[in-house]
Parts: structure tokens; sequence; C-alpha cells
């Protein structure tokens, strides 16, 4: 079969060029090429620009909604920012009010203390100069007893006569007195 295709090639190879198409070949394709032409003009490419504008004005209304979106994104970082700093504002006058209160609350702490110590000083003086004030009366009276019965012991009597025994006790205790004072 080759065998048939190649003699018959070479039969018509020498009346025809095969690079040259036939003349009703060439009418044929021009009369396909212009009903082609005249629907992709009228059908196809009307359809196809529709298609496009409708794309174009697609992306346009998207770039439109974006640069509003964009804006608005804008206008509320602004607003976080501004509130973000007016609350960094706030909480460091909080924080000062706070340090401040701090500090008072620290001198009243202080001056409660101090007043309190001071009270306690005060009654802890005064409870001390009355179990002086104790002391030095019990000492008195059983200083007066020894020495009267001391006495007694030395000249040989029982001095029992309270006015005068009292006075000679209250005499020898401010002679003690009086050395003591002159010592310091």
């Amino acid at each position: 079969m080759l065998n048939a295709l190649v003699a018959y090639a070479a039969e018509e190879g020498e009346a025809h060029n095969p690079l040259i198409p036939a003349w009703y070949d060439i009418i044929w394709s021009g009369v396909c090429f212009v009903v082609i032409l005249f629907v992709f003009w009228k059908v196809a490419l009307p359809k196809m620009q529709a298609l496009l504008d409708q794309r174009a004005a697609a992306i346009e209304g998207n770039i439109a909604k974006a640069d509003e979106a964009q804006r608005k994104a804008e206008a509320a970082l602004e607003e976080y920012t501004a509130q973000l700093a007016e609350a960094r504002k706030e909480a460091g006058e909080i924080r000062e009010a706070a340090r401040e209160d701090g500090k008072k609350i620290v001198t009243e702490a202080k001056d409660n203390a101090a007043a309190e110590a001071a009270r306690l000083t005060a009654a802890a003086h005064s409870q001390i100069e009355a179990e002086r004030q104790s002391a030095l009366v019990s000492l008195r009276s059983e200083v007066g007893t020894l020495a009267l019965d001391l006495a007694g012991g030395v000249i040989g009597e029982t001095l029992s006569d309270d006015a005068k025994a009292q006075a000679v006790v209250d005499r020898f205790l401010a002679d003690l007195e009086a050395s003591e004072k002159a010592a310091k």
C-alpha cells in the first residue's frame, strides 16, 4: 500500500505543486473564513466585550470597595491609637493618684503610730510615776518602822509615840534626800 501511495504521488507530483493549493480550496476556505469572521464579529465579539466590560466594572467596584475599606481601617487605627494614648494617660493619672494616696496613707499611719507611741509613752511615764510614788510611800513607812525599831534598840526604849516617831522619820528622810541631791 505504501508503494501504491508513493507511485500515485509521483504521477501527480510532476503536474501539480503541493505547496500551492487548488483554486477551489482557496475560494471555499475564503468563504468559510468570511462566515466565521462575520459570526465572530456579530455574536462572539459583543458577548466578549460585554463580559470584559462587566469584569472591568466589577474590578473597579472592588477597587473602590478596597479603597473605602482601607480608609475605614486607617480611621479605625487612628481612633484606636487615640484611645490607646488616652488609656495610657488615664493609667498614668491613676498610678500617680495611687502613689499620692499611698503616700498619704503612709503619712497618716506614721502620724497615728507616733501619736500612739506618744500616748503609750505618756501612759508608761504616768504609771512609772505612780509606782514610784507608791514605792516612796511604802518605803517611807518601812524605813520609818525600821528606823524606829533600830533607834528603840539603840536607846533601849520603845518609841511608841506616833507623832514624834513620824517627825523623826520625816527629818531623817529629808536629810537623806538633801545629801543625795548634794551628791549629784
